[in-house]
């Protein structure tokens, strides 16, 4: 996806965002997203983002006309990063001067927040913000789990999946009835799809009925064509007395969990201790622990709050440099968090074009170098295909939205 030299300095930050917003924003994209096809009306200008400026600098309630006008401020403002809110009753930029009580949050799309640092108690191999493509697993169960049962239990079509630029995903369901949700449907699609619960102080944090509810037994299927890869012999669960002990934890039967304990020193490796575990223990248990293990694990305050904001699509981290990119669904066990773009990275291979376009000014004459200079810079970079999966996703939206007003006419008897 990216350059090969994807190496990031922080320090040059103040130098490489101004280049970023001027020349390889997607703007155009980003306002029709954000736009819906102007229905309902001022639905972009009543919009609210944030920006997180230089020095940690925080600016709320920022709202902008038109496209135009966003990008002037964002080139102005420099913001190191960009948070997208709600919808508001008026534009939030005048807040201040709404009559008390009648500026409030009427919709958003309907968020998720998945967050590796939530798995710490289940990856071996990092900790903390650290990530590698060990752990990176965890990320693409969560996005098949959560994908299909949006789609098939909900009916939610539009859903644009994100990279957050370090060590989780975002997903923005945008169908206008996901938008439209109350707090307290929100709220209720977030528990649905939540199955690890309890914090950081419990232990065992799956507790499954009988039979198993048919949404997270579609879960356990995805799970299950990882787990034994991922689960058994990468992150080695059974590997030693320390790891394994956490997975007897969650045994709720105190006899079983001490024979097994017994039988585990005398077991070779940790595929054997797996073997063994699937001979000894029910159904139940067996799909509490891979549930666990590998199940997404929701900030489930994220998705319930519809005046809760979060980080943009293409904006940049400014630990990482990383780009926040959307992630193509369809590949999705291709897609690597290390060679996403970076805005160094990008701002060297608009460095590199223009040397070439300048070598081939003395090779050419006529309009050629010209025409060359109209094309929009992102596509002389690896940016070029995050840009082309976010496009396909607002067309198909954008499609959807016409049928949908045209179904609505003909019903009316409006030809």
């Amino acid at each position: 996806m990216a350059s090969s030299d994807n190496r990031y300095d922080a320090a040059e930050l103040p130098d490489l965002l101004p280049v970023y917003y001027r020349r390889l924003f997607p703007y155009s994209q980003y306002f029709r997203w954000l736009n819906y096809g102007g229905v309902p009306e001022k639905y972009f200008q009543n919009r609210e983002f944030s920006f997180t400026l230089k020095d940690d600098i925080y600016v709320r309630y920022l709202s902008f006309n038109n496209q135009n006008e966003l990008e002037k401020e964002m080139q102005k403002m420099v913001p190191y990063k960009i948070d997208i809110g709600a919808v508001y009753s008026n534009k939030p930029s005048q807040h201040n001067s709404v009559k008390s009580g009648s500026f409030h949050a009427e919709s958003k799309e309907l968020v998720f927040d998945i967050d590796m640092t939530d798995y710490d108690d289940v990856r071996t191999c990092c900790s903390s913000a650290d990530i590698c493509r060990k752990c990176w697993t965890l990320m693409t169960i969560a996005i098949k789990i959560l994908d299909r049962a949006l789609g098939e239990d909900f009916g939610f079509r539009h859903r644009l999946w994100v990279y957050s630029g370090r060590r989780g995903v975002h997903c923005w369901v945008c169908d206008k009835n996901a938008r439209n949700l109350s707090q307290a449907a929100r709220s209720a699609v977030a528990e649905y799809l939540s199955v690890v619960k309890g914090g950081t102080e419990a232990i065992k944090k799956v507790h499954l009925t009988n039979p198993i509810h048919p949404s997270i037994q579609q879960a356990i299927t995805v799970i299950d064509s990882y787990f034994e890869d991922y689960a058994v012999n990468e992150q080695d669960i059974f590997g030693s007395k320390e790891t394994w002990q956490k997975v007897l934890a969650l045994i709720p039967d105190d006899k079983l969990r001490e024979g097994l304990q017994i039988d585990f020193v005398e077991v070779r490796n940790s595929a054997e201790r797996w073997k063994l575990l699937q001979r000894t223990l029910n159904t139940i248990h067996l799909e509490e622990i891979k549930l666990q293990y590998c199940y997404p694990r929701l900030d489930v305050n994220v998705s319930k709050g519809i005046n809760h904001l979060l980080k943009s699509p293409f904006s940049v981290h400014p630990k990482t440099g990383r780009i926040s990119v959307p992630i193509d669904v369809k590949n999705l066990e291709t897609f690597d968090p290390f060679s996403v773009p970076t805005v160094s990275s990008l701002c060297t291979e608009l460095d590199r074009k223009a040397k070439e376009e300048q070598e081939n000014t003395h090779t050419e004459n006529g309009e050629g170098p010209e025409v060359k200079r109209r094309i929009r810079d992102y596509k002389k970079t690896s940016l070029l295909g995050p840009v082309k999966i976010f496009e396909q996703f607002i067309e198909k939206m954008e499609q959807s939205q016409k049928g949908q007003l045209l179904e609505h006419s003909d019903r009316g008897g409006d030809f």
